[in-house]
């Protein structure tokens, strides 16, 4: 009987996971990968500044690190929008498509 309890006998082999334990273990495994944002001092911030507003002003393209708790994302387009009412930018990409980002979430402009 004790040959039932180990190597992968009746025992062993007749074990289950709840769909809540599942899906809470997933949900777990996702948060450790998830990073920080990390916080910007004044002098990083006035250069993304400047050169969002030369982007803008100029029509230059920019290339824009956005914050992603899992992967950055790296855009790149020119300006053509700043709401500072709502604190984003439009990035128009050179294939036409747009998004909004908002200023605290741009990590680098280059």
């Amino acid at each position: 009987m004790a040959g039932k309890l180990f190597d992968n006998g009746l025992f062993e082999s007749s074990r289950m996971i709840l769909p809540e334990h599942r899906e809470a273990w997933l949900e777990q495994e996702a948060k450790a990968l998830e990073k920080e944002k990390p916080i910007l001092d004044e002098q990083e911030l006035e250069l993304i500044h400047g050169k969002l507003n030369d982007s803008f002003h100029q029509h230059i393209r920019v290339r824009v690190t956005e914050f992603d708790p899992i992967e950055d994302k790296v855009h790149e387009g020119i300006v053509t929008v700043v709401n500072t009412f709502r604190k984003e930018i439009k990035l128009v990409f050179p294939d036409g498509d747009w998004k909004y980002i908002y200023l605290a979430d741009i990590l680098a402009a280059n």
